[in-house]
């Protein structure tokens, strides 16, 4: 039996008008210790952002998601954040924010494999 390691989540979540609070998970982001694992996932569906009315700028919006993306991996892409120990990435990135793009609350786990856990977060949680 494969030793289980304790992992943190957040969903990702556009929020294309912050006073309504309405929001479309569009991604998951996690982090696994043991694993040295720190890792997002995001897809924008056009159509059901629209869908929210008012006027979304996809291109801020997918840079917004990809500067995710670049802090998890780190190194000089990630920025002053990116050079951060990965705890303090994740907890940096998982902040409470008010802003378009915003994350859930941390939700603990136990998983043997950080990537295929977060395959299969994705796909419950957004695709």
């Amino acid at each position: 039996m494969q030793e289980k390691h304790l992992f943190e989540y957040a969903v990702l979540r556009v929020v294309p008008c912050v006073e309504r609070e309405e929001f479309l998970n569009v991604g998951v982001i996690l982090y696994c210790p043991a694993q040295g694992f720190l890792q997002t996932r995001f897809e924008l569906k056009e159509e059901r952002l629209r869908a929210f009315g008012g006027q979304i700028d996809l291109e801020e919006l997918r840079e917004r998601l990809g500067a995710f993306e670049r802090i998890c991996g780190g190194r000089k892409t990630g920025g002053t954040i990116g050079n951060f120990p990965i705890a303090s990435r994740f907890r940096w990135l998982t902040a409470t924010r008010s802003t378009v793009v915003q994350t859930s609350a941390v939700h603990p786990g136990l998983c043997t494999d950080a990537q295929e856990t977060l395959q299969k977060l994705f796909a419950q949680l957004v695709a």
